[in-house]
């Protein structure tokens, strides 16, 4: 993925003068950071947010912020915008890993979260925090922070902050004592802070009996505090108001909503109704969409902040905000009372159009789809080249266009397009066929231009991925492998299954032995036909066509088309500046070698594989290893096959490690070595095996069984 991320994701609460400091909850916080996890869970406005900031504020580490939201659930952008956070410690961490996860074609997450784990190690202790977890929430954001507990050092530390418990092990990491948590009863005002915060802060002055009336009715619910605070300021001590609350809170919060617009100027009601749709706030942005504004909107976002009316900055700088998350749901439906579906859809346009000129795509596309903008939400899926569901966007591309009536489609056969390729992004080829075939229906009238072209390759390149997985699974009908395809991937916890699909694809040793010739022949003509259809500009999709061409041609035998596939891909990937389809071609020329009896020609390529892969966690790189000890043991003596001088016993301890995965920093520990000693063995190990990276050693030593056997 490639889409822009908000740089104010990343920043943690400003401390505000004249809160009231929870010091027992911020006691009990830092006490618990020798532990794993910190989880802050309880509902809707109890201050989990501002308390977490208030932490971090004194804990004295280094920290790194993430306020989350829906579209973070996609799992390649939740870890772009997780490496993100830790780039605000440490700027260096996790370049290597973006790279793999910006590829058209991202790779299996847990060799992602490995590397990432392996290089927090060479960090300082840290705090990362995770707010509003529950937007983001999926099964394979759950599973990767599940994977992040069990893995990362001693030295980091990760908390959460949400209003549902997250899908996690949190039963074991408590009895394990690996958690500490704070929940809705912790998280409630007590008698003495209540007391402060509405005589102190707010400087109400109310008599102890009203004080407990309002303690009582919220039940310690700082939201519902806040709220009466701001209504009893113009009517101090009022008997009718204490009278009038409601103990349920949603009640209560309408309430006093109503109270609180009700004493501002109809400009401040108008500001707070009509940007209440944005889940971010900048000036610009609010002046976008309040085209006769009485003030502009930076000066009304500090004047709404002085008033302390529900809106939390979200920069040191002021410029961004956002409203409390209840406060805006209350102004939305003040929003609905006021304007019609047309009004608030002209809304949506607006921000559409201000997010698109400021190049975060995703978040225009959001904006056109809720304004029922079709065009507008069309060309931005699109995405200028590279449409919004191959970058992460998958999951929201489809909840939109299954909103679509048929007419709509079909007035657009382009989305069409993007539907069947949305669907095998979700794993689901046996839904695909049907979406091409209304998308060919529509392109039968249209002008045969350019445009269109391309869009007929991308259908074929589509075909020809959902017939690639069906030469990977074994029932007898190409309807039954295909569901049993889609039954494997349906299998994986993970919402984009690119990780399934290359695996699926992706040629074995020795694999078209049992393939079937009628399904190759299908593979290789759509290939074929999307090449012949893409310009020369499309180069993503005739980079996938080209590999599955590549694929197909191995399987049956066809070396030389094979070769020219492979190569077309080496070339794409080199002009597109990513490396995965060109690792996979590397690798099946070296297989193509193998087979021809040219175990020298093949070690070259699937050295060439490990080179340019370098650290990058590609499970891959596993044929390649072994194709590459194949290969040198097949070559004749004396080629490439000897060490110029022998490894030392310590030398051996610290390079069978190495093929265990373990990081420098642990290989020391485990060896009761300095950091530096480790580097200098690892340094004469290279130098004999006469290799210049971790993965071009462990295979090296496989080829000369340097290493023991795996327990």
């Amino acid at each position: 993925m490639s889409t822009t991320i908000l740089a104010t994701k990343f920043h943690m609460p400003p401390r505000r003068p004249g809160t009231v400091l929870r010091r027992r909850l911020i006691d009990k916080l830092q006490q618990g950071l020798h532990r794993k996890l910190t989880l802050i869970s309880a509902p809707a406005g109890y201050g989990k947010t501002s308390l977490a900031g208030e932490w971090i504020a004194d804990c004295g580490r280094p920290a790194a912020w993430l306020s989350l939201d829906e579209a973070d659930g996609e799992i390649a952008r939740f870890l772009a915008c997780f490496i993100a956070s830790l780039q605000t410690i440490e700027e260096k961490i996790g370049h290597g890993v973006l790279a793999v996860l910006q590829s058209p074609e991202p790779p299996p997450i847990e060799p992602v979260l490995s590397a990432l784990v392996e290089e927090t190690a060479g960090m300082a202790p840290f705090i990362l925090v995770l707010d509003d977890y529950h937007a983001a929430a999926s099964m394979p954001v759950d599973a990767a922070v599940a994977f992040l507990l069990d893995h990362l050092p001693a030295h980091a530390h990760l908390a959460i902050v949400t209003r549902e418990d997250p899908l996690i092990p949190v039963a074991r990491l408590r009895a394990r004592d690996q958690m500490t948590e704070l929940r809705a009863a912790d998280m409630r005002f007590t008698s003495a802070e209540i007391q402060d915060f509405l005589n102190g802060v707010m400087g109400l002055r109310l008599p102890a009996d009203q004080v407990g009336v309002l303690e009582s009715r919220t039940e310690g619910w700082i939201a519902g505090l806040q709220l009466a605070a701001l209504s009893i300021q113009g009517d101090r001590g009022s008997d009718r108001f204490m009278q009038s609350i409601s103990g349920s809170h949603r009640f209560v919060l309408d309430y006093l909503v109503e109270e609180v617009l009700h004493r501002q100027p109809e400009a401040v009601q108008d500001f707070l109704v009509h940007t209440s749709i944005l889940d971010r706030l900048c000036g610009s942005l609010c002046d976008a969409l309040l085209t006769d504004p009485k003030a502009t909107g930076r000066h009304r976002l500090l004047d709404l902040e002085r008033q302390n009316l529900f809106i939390v900055p979200l920069d040191h700088e002021r410029r961004w905000y956002r409203y409390h998350h209840l406060f805006a749901e209350s102004l939305q439906r003040k929003l609905q009372d006021r304007l019609d579906a047309s009004g608030i859809a002209e809304l949506h346009g607006r921000a559409s159009a201000w997010y698109e000129a400021q190049g975060f795509e995703l978040e225009a596309f959001g904006h056109a789809a809720k304004a029922a903008d079709i065009d507008r939400a069309a060309r931005l899926l699109e995405g200028n080249g590279m449409p919004l569901h191959l970058r992460g966007a998958a999951g929201l591309a489809l909840q939109w266009l299954a909103s679509l009536l048929r007419a709509e489609l079909d007035a657009r056969p382009a989305l069409w397009v993007m539907y069947g390729s949305a669907l095998l992004i979700a794993g689901k080829p046996t839904h695909i066929e049907p979406k091409l075939r209304a998308a060919e229906a529509a392109f039968q009238d249209a002008p045969q231009d350019a445009r269109v072209q391309d869009w007929i390759g991308v259908i074929a390149a589509t075909r020809a991925a959902v017939a690639s997985l069906a030469l990977a699974a074994t029932p007898v009908g190409s309807e039954l492998k295909l569901q049993s395809a889609e039954a494997t991937m349906q299998a994986s916890a993970q919402d984009d299954k690119t990780e399934d699909l290359i695996g699926l694809i992706a040629p074995v040793k020795d694999a078209g032995a049992s393939a079937s010739a009628e399904i190759l022949d299908r593979v290789i003509a759509q290939s074929s036909r999307a090449l012949a259809y893409l310009g020369p500009d499309q180069l993503s999709v005739r980079t996938s066509a080209a590999w599955m061409l590549g694929v197909a041609c191995q399987r049956r035998g066809d070396y030389a088309g094979a070769r020219q596939a492979y190569r077309q891909v080496v070339s794409y990937s080199h002009q597109l500046g990513h490396t995965l389809m060109a690792v996979l071609s590397w690798i099946g020329l070296g297989q193509i070698e193998e087979a021809d009896g040219q175990p020298e020609a093949a070690a070259s390529s699937y050295e060439e594989a490990l080179r340019l892969a370098g650290d990058l966690p590609l499970p891959a790189l596993r044929e390649a290893q072994d194709g590459l000890r194949r290969a040198r043991q097949d070559c004749q003596p004396g080629a490439k096959g000897g060490l110029i001088e022998p490894l030392s016993p310590r030398e051996l301890e610290v390079l069978a490690l190495i093929a265990e995965g373990l990081s420098n920093r642990d290989i020391g520990e485990r060896l009761f070595l300095a950091l530096d000693t480790v580097k200098g063995h690892n340094r004469r190990i290279f130098e004999k095996l006469q290799v210049q990276r971790r993965t071009e050693a462990i295979a090296r030593a496989q080829a000369l069984n340097l290493l023991p056997p795996p327990r």
